[in-house]
């Protein structure tokens, strides 16, 4: 049966560890490499009610796109969540293997699976990563074409249908009757990518976690160029539409647009590598921290 050590290779040579931001420690956090592996679960976070529906399922590997040790630790003891999830995958004999921004960049990786599932064609890197042995463009993010424009509200309204129900659901800055044509996509906290968002033209900018202030600015920047287009004043080019617009996306919900894509794309590349037969499944809870949202 495949070990957990060729599992691990084939998920880095799908999602390198290169492709991380500096900042970001991705990889296996739980597991013994010697162990079987027959059964993948997927799943954005390590939460514990993950966990315990991983261990239901008789996982031997759990991966997930969030970390579950974002930051250092100097205990794993049952005194802490952590460490009882930690303690918890070892006594069932399930590993954990995170990929992180190393996912968000790779080919098939968090960003084109959430672009692909917005409908956007010729896409090509936000933040492109130079990588001379890969096949396909690689980086954070994604920009690219829809086939027709569409409003602002009608693209919204489609991105709001593909990602998972959270109560946060989808907010939206912008003229919603200003056409929509390119868009550019960063599953995960976004709002430190406006000057690379405006310099790639797009029209919309879907992202999460935008805060009041970068959101208010970006906004009021787009409105400011706008108005000084319509006035004849060249600032960029274009008509007098306020872009980018935002569409502000729950974290999870948006991220685990990659489990569309890494069950199956992680299950072949082993069973090539092995031959074995690899069963896996998506773990579609909610793991959004939000319960209930309240519109006055």
């Amino acid at each position: 049966m495949t070990t957990l050590y060729q599992a691990v290779e084939v998920l880095e040579t799908l999602y390198p560890l290169a492709y991380a931001e500096e900042w970001d420690e991705p990889g296996l956090i739980v597991g013994d490499m010697g162990s079987k592996v027959g059964r993948i679960a997927f799943a954005a976070d390590p939460s514990m009610s993950v966990i315990d529906e991983a261990v239901a399922w008789h996982a031997d590997l759990l991966v997930c796109h969030h970390p579950l040790l974002f930051r250092p630790v100097h205990a794993v003891s049952s005194q802490g969540v952590r460490g009882a999830i930690v303690s918890r995958l070892y006594r069932h004999r399930c590993a954990l293997w995170v990929g992180h921004t190393n996912a968000d960049a790779a080919y098939r990786g968090v960003a084109q699976a959430a672009a692909d599932a917005f409908g956007l064609h010729g896409q090509r890197p936000l933040v492109p990563r130079d990588d001379p042995d890969a096949v396909h463009p690689v980086g954070l993010g994604r920009v690219g074409e829809l086939d027709e424009p569409e409003s602002l509200e009608s693209f919204a309204r489609r991105v709001a249908a593909v990602l998972p129900k959270t109560q946060l659901g989808v907010q939206v800055a912008g003229d919603l009757d200003a056409p929509v044509r390119t868009v550019a996509v960063l599953p995960g906290s976004g709002d430190s990518l406006f000057d690379e968002v405006r310099a790639s033209g797009a029209d919309v900018y879907v992202t999460s976690d935008l805060r009041h202030h970068p959101a208010t600015d970006a906004m009021e920047q787009a409105r400011y160029e706008a108005g000084m287009r319509a006035r004849g004043i060249a600032l960029g080019t274009g008509d007098a539409n306020a872009r980018p617009a935002l569409i502000n996306t729950a974290h999870s919900a948006i991220e685990s647009l990659w489990f569309r894509y890494a069950p199956a794309d992680v299950a072949r590349a082993l069973g090539d590598a092995t031959g074995d037969r690899i069963d896996t499944t998506w773990i579609t809870r909610n793991t959004d921290p939000w319960t209930l949202s309240i519109h006055a």
